[in-house]
This record gives structure tokens, C-alpha cells and sequence, in this order.
């Protein structure tokens, strides 16, 4: 990709109005079934730990197996669509995403489900990038914006009413059903691909960087094992250390073969563009915030305020709500204000919602949640979207597939960082104090105490009586401490790479820019 410009005539032949909206409509319900995936089955990890007896890391690795392999395959994906046709990678990611759900209601280990998982996220690493890229190419670039928020909203909000959704099955049937689901909206989401989205591909597209691709996904992989892992193992074990030196090595080899290969996978000079560099940190940072909390706060609504999985994913909507209202205008705001300002007010919502919601403890109310969950989803509507719209008016037309890939790998490497990063915390803190409140207790009950919550909760039940209880009550403050620290922790994350983004955004907006 070495494109910098924004003139470059779209490569889909034009496309009426009334057709632009209903691919705009089939691309949202494409995007729903990837984000779904990726972010609905937190509300069914309770369910999960207990029937497939999984530790608090497996359980990271169920959320994050998806997402390593999302986020470092999207930049392939992004670079194959324009290479052999944005519709027909899109139609190949579906079916593999569809196959790989498919398999998951015949598996019995974690195992198998994190490897399906896997295989899942390399479906959807083909089908987001194509999403956006289609919409870019279709739309006309005084349309384009609108049609950018509403994909950003759809990202955002989508995932969580997949949240709610999968609440809704979980009271009537296993964690299973999730797949079922995703299943059928995979099945609508193909059909109306084959049937209504033209076909559109880059005329002067270049032979795909395997090494680089090797690359990325190695450094990645590397990043999240070590953080993921860090807590259980003890951060100097081996395996650990392993895992932040395959990171180091593999994301610096990346950068130093993607500046001297011929055909980059990623022509790292684009982010020598402010507007590029910076929406890319936005993005990354707000994802951080925003999947951190999906990952622990639907355990801490279920096993903690003992919400039923439905009424735990009608405690997400109000955050659901307000990215959804406000996502489609923040562009135009941005572009009448400037960029720093709109995003600025973003960053600092963000943070602040982190911060009421880090006040809660194992008796808190709803209370904190509901306010730091509009804030939040305020917050992430004004930075990310606009964010989004810097980075796909920055390249040109031709070059949508990697364009959208590289908004998509900030949106979703940040997904993974949050959980990993806030998982991380959160395990730590829980681990050490639940570890006080297992003391005495036979290895095995020790042990699984320490693992997860679910666990813990469990061997209380089994113990039954006065020492059940306090055991059962000194899990649930263990859970709430570390949830604490780790949103104190996505403070510190939002406020230190959100005011570095900011600062380097260009002060006018990117079409103003271009002119």
C-alpha cells in the first residue's frame, strides 16, 4: 500500500442510491455476526468455566484465541479482497465462519472450543475488512462519512445487542445456542451477499507479504500469550518471558521487512500521516476500554449482582444506547469543530466512565454501572467514529481493502490488548486475594478457588454452611477488587494514549486537509 491520496475513482461500477442503503444494510448484518461472535459469548463465559471446567486464563484464551487470529489475518484479508474481489472474499470468510460455529456443537474440551475459535477468527478477518471496504467504494464521498458512522455504530452497538441476544438464549438453552444463532445470521448475511453486493477489486493489486504476514501474527501472538499467561505462570517464568521476546522480535522484524519489501503487507510510512497515526491510536485505546469492560463486567452482572444472562445484557445497553446515538453525527461535528476537539471530549468521557465504574465493589448497586456505562459509550461514539472516517479518507479508493483492514487491526488488536491487559489485572488481584481466602482449605478446593470465580463458588456450595458463605463472599470481593484495579488500570491506558493521540491528529479534518 503506498497510496496516500483520496482521489482515486472507486473500483465498483456506480450504484443507485436505493441499492447503496440496502448493501449498507446486508454489510451491518455481516458485521453483526463477526463482532457477535467476538463479543457475545462473554455473557455466557459462567456457563462456560462450569461446563468445561476452564480457568480464569482459559477463559481469556476462549475471547482471545478469536481475536489474536481476527486482528492478524485482517491486513492478508484486506489485501486478498482487493487482489481476487472484495465479494467473493467476503462470501469465502462467511463460510468459514459459519463451518467453524457449526463445529462447536459436537467439541466437549476448551481445547477444541479455543482452536474453533480460532478458526472462526480467521472467517471474520476476512469478512470485516470487506464490509467497510465495499461501503467506502460504493458510497460517493459526500455520503461516505454518514455511511462510516453508521458502519462504526453498527460495530459497536451490534456486538452488544449480540450481547443482549445471547442473553435471551442462555435462559432457555446451553451456551451452545450462541453458535446456533450465529449460524442462521451467517446464512442471511451470505445470501444477501450473493444476491445484491457487486462485485469490486483493486485493477493494479500486488502479490500478498507472507513473511510479513508470519510476522504480525507472530509478534501478536507472542504480546497476548505473555500478557494472558503472565498471572497464572508467574510473569519471570520461562514460557512468559518467551512470549514477550517472540513479540518484541517478530513486531520489530515486521517493521524492518515491511520498509524494505517491494509489495508491503503494510507500508508502515502511511503512519507519518497525522490523521493515519493518530485515528489508529484512538481506535486501539477506546477498543482497550470498551472490551476490557464487556469481558469482566458481564461476569461481575452475573455472578456478583446475580443477574440472570438476559438482565446482565440489559445492563450493557445503556452503553449500547448512547454509541448508537451519537456515532452517526460525531463526524459531522468533527468536521465543523475539528478533529482534536470532538475526539478530546471522547478520550476524556471515556476515562471518566472508567473511573465511576471502578467505585464498585462486591455490594455496589447498579448505580455506577449505569453512569459509567453511558459515559463510555458516549465517549467511544466521539472518538472512534471520526477516528474511523480519518483513516479511510487518507487512502485511496483502490486501496479500501487495506485501508479498512488497517482501522479494522487497531479496533481489533485493541479488543485484545483490553481483554489481555485488563484481564490480566483483574486476575492478578483476584488470584493473590482469593489465594488468603483459600488458605486451609484441601489443595484441590485451594487450587480451583485461585482458578476462577465460577470455581470458587463452586467449592463453596460444596462446602456448604457459615464457611461456605464467607468463602463464597470473600470470592465475590476478590472479583470486584480486581475488576476494580483493572478499570483504574484502563484509566491510566485511555488517559496516557488518548492524549498522545490527540496531540497527534491534524487540527483541521482530513477532507479539508485534502484539498
Amino acid at each position: 500500500m503506498t497510496g496516500t491520496g483520496v482521489t482515486a475513482p472507486p473500483t465498483a461500477p456506480p450504484v443507485g442510491r436505493r441499492r447503496r442503503l440496502i448493501v449498507l444494510a446486508v454489510m451491518c448484518v455481516a458485521l453483526t455476526v463477526v463482532v457477535g461472535m467476538l463479543v457475545s459469548l462473554a455473557v455466557a463465559l459462567p456457563a462456560v468455566a462450569r461446563d468445561l471446567e476452564a480457568t480464569e486464563a482459559q477463559l481469556q484464551w476462549v475471547m482471545n484465541a478469536y481475536g489474536v487470529v481476527f486482528a492478524g489475518l485482517l491486513l492478508p484479508g484486506g489485501a486478498i479482497g482487493d487482489r481476487y474481489g472484495r465479494k467473493g472474499v467476503l462470501i469465502a470468510g462467511l463460510i468459514i465462519f459459519g463451518v467453524a460455529s457449526a463445529a462447536v456443537l459436537w467439541i466437549d474440551s476448551v481445547g477444541a472450543l479455543i482452536a474453533l475459535r480460532a478458526l472462526a477468527g480467521a472467517g471474520a478477518a476476512l469478512v470485516v475488512p470487506m464490509t467497510l471496504s465495499i461501503i467506502t467504494n460504493i458510497f460517493p464521498p459526500e455520503e461516505r462519512g454518514q455511511a462510516v458512522g453508521v458502519w462504526s455504530g453498527v460495530f459497536a452497538g451490534g456486538g452488544l445487542l449480540g450481547v443482549l441476544i445471547a442473553g435471551g438464549l442462555l435462559e432457555s438453552y446451553s451456551w451452545r445456542s450462541l453458535f446456533v444463532f450465529n449460524i442462521v445470521l451467517a446464512a442471511l448475511a451470505l445470501a444477501g451477499t450473493a444476491a445484491l453486493t457487486p462485485t469490486s477489486r483493486d485493477p493494479h493489486s500486488t502479490p500478498l507479504d507472507l513473511p510479513g504476514t508470519a510476522l504480525s501474527v507472530a509478534g501478536v501472538t507472542g504480546l497476548v500469550f505473555a500478557i494472558v499467561e503472565g498471572p497464572e505462570r508467574g510473569w519471570s517464568d520461562p514460557l512468559v518471558v518467551a512470549g514477550f521476546a517472540i513479540a518484541a522480535a517478530g513486531l520489530a522484524a515486521f517493521t524492518w521487512w515491511e520498509l524494505r519489501t517491494d509489495r508491503p503487507l503494510l507500508d508502515v510510512r502511511i503512519f507519518r500521516l497525522r490523521g493515519v497515526s493518530g485515528g489508529s491510536l484512538i481506535i486501539t485505546v477506546e477498543s482497550v476500554a470498551a472490551f476490557g469492560i464487556f469481558f469482566l463486567l458481564l461476569q461481575y452482572l452475573q455472578e456478583i449482582l446475580d443477574y440472570s444472562p438476559f438482565v446482565a445484557g440489559l445492563g450493557l445497553m445503556p452503553l449500547a444506547i448512547a454509541m448508537i446515538v451519537f456515532s452517526p453525527g460525531a463526524p459531522r461535528l468533527a468536521h465543523r469543530y475539528g478533529m482534536r476537539p470532538i475526539i478530546g471530549l471522547g478520550v476524556v468521557l471515556i476515562a471518566a466512565g472508567l473511573v465511576v465504574m471502578s467505585m464498585i465493589d462486591a455490594d455496589s448497586g447498579f448505580g455506577p454501572i449505569l453512569g459509567g456505562s453511558l459515559l463510555v459509550g458516549a465517549g467511544v461514539a466521539f472518538a472512534a467514529t471520526p477516528a474511523t472516517d480519518v483513516i479511510v479518507t487518507a487512502l485511496p479508493a483502490s486501496k479500501q481493502g487495506v485501508a479498512s483492514a488497517l482501522n479494522d487491526i487497531t479496533r481489533e488488536l485493541g479488543a485484545v490488548l483490553g481483554i489481555a491487559i485488563l484481564g490480566s489485572v483483574h486476575n492478578t488481584v483476584y488470584r493473590d486475594d482469593a489465594g488468603e481466602a483459600a488458605q486451609g482449605l484441601p489443595a484441590a478446593a485451594a487450587d480451583a478457588t485461585r482458578d476462577s470465580l465460577a470455581a470458587a463458588l463452586q467449592v463453596a456450595a460444596r462446602i456448604g454452611g457459615e464457611p461456605g458463605a464467607q468463602l463464597a463472599q470473600a470470592a465475590r470481593d476478590a472479583f470486584a477488587a480486581g475488576m476494580s484495579t483493572a478499570l483504574l488500570a484502563g484509566v491510566a491506558v485511555v488517559v496516557i494514549g488518548g492524549t498522545a493521540a490527540v496531540l497527534l491528529l491534524p487540527r483541521r479534518s482530513p477532507r479539508n486537509e485534502s484539498r
